[in-house]
């Protein structure tokens, strides 16, 4: 399978990146291979002085071939694919001749490390061109040079913020932070690759690398990072930082130091010793194979399996400014779409207008945008107080007050106000959706849309179908989440849905152990060292504990009919009025933002309206034990209930709107990890102990006494 085409023009070897048969250019050991030969013919061929690196396909090189990644099982198979890639890159680094790599689009990963052992890197202003080193959000570390590499371009302080982060770059950000040499617009990338590389071989009539870059640093940071000891301390400090946001739950950033550290104080070559062998290790460990698991489950997800029944979506109606409706505005206005927002109250819509002018200013600034993107950009929205401007909307999502009668209200003034086949999405995170779509006149054309907070960062979407739903609604659901940059699941109505359901007994759990003497801080640390990003109680306080008690009251009769009868405490402290951060009045105490105090304590406040409770000390096992175990099961049952199409929805479901620990892989693919019996003997354990709500799903029986899996691959 061809990787490259080649051609020459004036003294200069455009190599094209066109890998066949595939969408998007990965780095593979088969592509090394060939521009290994490449490169021996044109280091033989006088004719050239310069070579450019460019892509004929939308990205640059969008990273390396996964699938071979999860064929890896034995030791040493990763540590001679990095050799071999080093030998190559190793060589482009000091080949006789400039290469100039030519981005357009994305280079991410392996795409990255080739561009860095280029002579030179035009990246352009195209909205798709992204720079990064995302391999830590897979569990492992850049295993072409990028380690040594990187540090050397722009700093140590800076590439270790790039890789253990795995964020995206931008093209004039890069060029700020001499990621890159040069910005250029797309339709004259090439003119100006090749202009460049010519020049690079005039100017230096060995053909050899003349450029001399200075690091953009500050005095402070070309200090520290100048001599042995500031060194140390950076990195010791981000081993200190990844610590406390990973809790030691992935080893590759711990790696990725390792490797910074031994390149820039033991030399280039050890370094690149050091990143094989780490890389080598990281790949084995079952916290990256779960990660790439999620990143195809991801994959799968941006897929609609309904598109030739999907409607055009031009004009979206959203009734509702506050948070969500303005986060909903926002990821729409950025895909193109014209967005009306209806909202009662003229100031809010005044604050919903700036907002979203903040956000695009902030891109501006940033120079992730033009200005003139910004005011085309911002000329998409308009609001209104009243449902005349909605009249043409292909759908309108409501994202009004969690209320049943008010959403069946919004729903029945949008249908006399809009045309006959306008779709109308409720984003509602637990009310079902049959139940609002009772006094529609199209309960065929009544769907819901679950989006996350907050929407401009929460990666998923969850579509819920009632019965009578028209497949065409759906597909057009689906499909209107997936231009908004969602990875979207299609649940089955009920109650909380999937992702509102599962997180219910958990936090159920959490306040039972509250109500049993349990200390809120220990519960959320134990729950964060289990590898969720906040605990239960930051959650609650996060959401609105008067959000809770909404949704508590939603899911009561469903957890009653199997006997399991849901703590209380959310409701008597809403009455009581507390409702979380949102008033400064939750499980934690909330400083004024002007208060210098940043350790977070506890309402000692709540203690007192539980009543005289003896706290005592839960071994953090137990409690991981317990709340894991709830949502796991619940999970299970949302499954055997239909609520769930298959098991990656559920993962999905989990990871990206729950914040389940990552590289776990989800509650499926945790049970299936960890052994379905051993799932199943701790819940009969639990059972025993605290009764119904660990009566365990016959599903997870099942699968025990047919000895399957969730999961076949």
């Amino acid at each position: 399978m061809p990787f490259t085409q080649l051609e020459k023009d004036n003294g200069i070897a455009i190599i094209w990146l066109d890998q066949t048969g595939g969408r998007i250019n990965k780095i593979s050991a088969e592509l090394v291979n060939e521009f290994a030969v490449l490169l021996d013919a044109l280091e033989k061929d006088d004719e050239v002085k310069g070579i450019v690196l460019i892509s004929r396909k939308q990205d640059f090189i969008a990273g390396a071939d996964l699938d071979k990644f999860l064929e890896m099982t034995k030791p040493g198979e990763a540590y001679k694919l990095s050799r071999n890639g080093h030998k190559v890159l190793n060589r482009i680094a000091d080949f006789a001749k400039p290469i100039v790599a030519a981005i357009d689009g994305a280079a991410l990963g392996g795409g990255l490390e080739v561009a860095l052992a280029c002579t030179y890197r035009i990246a352009t202003d195209n909205p798709r061109t992204v720079l990064a080193l995302p391999e830590v959000r897979l569990g492992i570390l850049p295993g072409g040079g990028g380690t040594q590499r990187l540090p050397r371009l722009i700093g140590i302080q800076r590439a270790l913020n790039l890789m253990l982060t795995g964020k995206n770059i931008y093209p004039y950000q890069a060029k700020n932070m001499g990621l890159v040499d040069q910005v250029a617009n797309s339709y004259k990338l090439l003119d100006a690759a090749k202009d460049r590389a010519l020049k690079l071989a005039l100017h230096n009539s060995a053909g050899k690398k003349s450029i001399q870059r200075k690091k953009r640093l500050s005095i402070f940071e070309k200090f520290l990072e100048s001599n042995p000891p500031g060194r140390k301390l950076i990195y010791k400090r981000s081993r200190q930082i990844i610590q406390n946001q990973t809790k030691g739950n992935y080893p590759a950033p711990f790696k990725i130091i390792d490797c910074v550290a031994m390149g820039m104080e033991k030399g280039f070559e050890a370094g690149l010793q050091t990143e094989s062998e780490k890389f080598d290790e990281l790949m084995l460990t079952p916290q990256c194979k779960q990660l790439i698991n999620l990143f195809f489950g991801m994959n799968s997800l941006k897929k609609n399996p309904h598109k030739t029944l999907a409607r055009p979506v031009k004009k979206i109606g959203i009734l509702g400014a506050g948070l969500m409706g303005t986060g909903i505005a926002s990821i729409s206005i950025n895909k193109e779409m014209y967005t009306i927002i209806k909202d009662m109250d003229s100031q809010v819509l005044r604050n919903c207008s700036k907002t979203l002018w903040h956000e695009l200013n902030q891109k501006a600034k940033k120079r992730i945008i033009t200005a003139f993107q910004l005011d085309q950009t911002f000329s998409r929205v308009s609001v209104t107080t009243d449902y005349e401007r909605l009249r043409n909307a292909d759908i309108v999502i409501e994202a009004v007050f969690e209320d049943l009668d008010l959403k069946r209200k919004v729903l029945a003034e949008t249908e006399i106000e809009t045309k006959d086949d306008c779709i109308f999405a409720s984003n509602t995170s637990a009310i079902p959706i049959t139940e609002i779509a009772i006094v529609a006149q199209k309960p065929e054309q009544v769907i819901g849309m679950h989006y996350f907070s907050p929407v401009q960062k929460m990666p998923l979407l969850e579509i819920v179908a009632t019965k009578r739903t028209a497949k065409w609604v759906v597909a057009t659901a689906v499909e209107l989440g997936l231009t908004q940059g969602k990875n979207v699941i299609i649940v089955k109505d009920g109650p909380g849905f999937y992702t509102t359901r599962i997180l219910a007994p958990m936090l159920n759990e959490a306040l039972v152990l509250l109500e049993e003497g349990g200390n809120i801080l220990a519960i959320d640390q134990a729950m964060q060292h289990f590898g969720f990003p906040v605990g239960p109680f930051t959650l609650m306080d996060e959401v609105g504990i008067d959000v809770g008690a909404h949704v508590s009251g939603v899911l009561r009769e469903l957890f009653e009919t199997r006997g399991i009868h849901p703590s209380d405490i959310t409701e008597k402290l809403f009455k009581a009025g507390f409702q979380g951060k949102k008033n400064r009045k939750g499980f934690y105490q909330y400083m004024p933002a002007q208060s210098r105090r940043k350790r977070k304590e506890i309402d000692r406040d709540i203690y007192k309206e539980l009543g005289k409770i003896k706290r005592k000390k839960f071994d953090w096992e137990e409690i991981q034990t317990r709340l894991s175990m709830a949502t796991i099961n619940e999970a299970a049952y949302c499954l055997q209930e239909g609520i769930l199409n298959q098991p990656r929805d559920g993962d999905m479901g989990a990871v990206l709107g729950l914040g389940f620990p990552p590289f776990l892989g989800g509650p499926f693919r945790y049970m299936d990890s960890t052994g379905i019996k051993n799932i199943l003997l701790k819940l009969e354990d639990l059972f025993e102990k605290y009764g119904n709500r660990f009566q365990p799903a016959q599903i997870i029986r099942d699968f025990v006494k047919k000895d399957m899996k969730f999961y076949t691959d």
